[in-house]
């Protein structure tokens, strides 16, 4: 396709994932994250077409470096996908105020101030922002709170985007994982339980279906991406 596309939360399961997916199919990338050794490492595996940026992307300031380096290359990206996150429990009564803004900054402030920086960057560019949530925006399970409410939040910001870029030339989609099938999650839920999930690179190629031409009408959606899990019966949590 040899576009530019920048993933943010480039060094975790899914970002590997798609920064992968992105390269395989022409596109170069920026792969941001805070960690630069995981990233310097990964642009090495990849070679040239892929850009090492770290920032810490719940940080405003860090964020509009990030862009600002960008700026400075002379390029914008067309692809945009925002895949920062990390489940945390805890009840609406247990959850202290660190652990709450804590995960309000890795969910939730993460995408936000990600939009923010590149939303006047981006408009013209005729691309598209993904931003990752989760099924549990939508079912608020116990011990859950603050991941929940935040993920929700995702997707609230991704549908007012979308009605913000409506006359512009980008859109704004989310896509809505269950269970991914990591190695953390194998460690904690057990194969069975995995057997059921779904892949990285499979959530990666449905975030590249939205980076892409061929989505062009859509915006303003959020796709669930469930795998084999009947709707009732799915694990709690994530």
């Amino acid at each position: 396709m040899d576009g530019l596309a920048m993933v943010c939360g480039a060094t975790g399961a899914l970002g590997t994932a798609l920064v992968s997916h992105f390269a395989a199919r022409g596109d170069r990338v920026i792969a941001v994250a805070r960690d630069r050794g995981r990233l310097e490492s990964m642009a090495s595996a990849h070679g040239e077409g892929v850009r090492p940026e770290p920032a810490d992307l719940a940080d405003a300031s860090s964020v509009e470096d990030l862009w600002a380096r960008v700026d400075a290359s002379n390029e914008t990206p067309r692809w945009l996908v925002n895949a920062v996150g990390g489940y945390s429990a805890g009840t609406v009564e247990s959850i202290t105020p660190e652990e709450y803004e804590a995960a309000h900054d890795l969910n939730l402030g993460t995408a936000w101030w990600s939009c923010h920086s590149a939303v006047p960057r981006m408009k013209d560019s005729n691309g598209a922002i993904v931003n990752v949530s989760s099924r549990a925006a939508l079912v608020g399970g116990a011990d859950s709170a603050a991941y929940s409410v935040s993920k929700a939040g995702v997707i609230r910001l991704t549908e007012v985007l979308a009605e913000e870029l409506l006359e512009s030339g980008l859109r704004a989609n989310a896509v809505i994982p269950a269970i991914i099938d990591t190695p953390e999650n194998r460690e904690t839920m057990g194969e069975k339980t995995m057997a059921k999930a779904v892949s990285p690179e499979s959530i990666a190629k449905v975030i590249g279906f939205l980076c892409s031409e061929d989505s062009d009408p859509i915006t303003g959606a959020a796709v669930p991406v469930y795998g084999r899990f009947p709707k009732a019966r799915l694990p709690k949590g994530r």
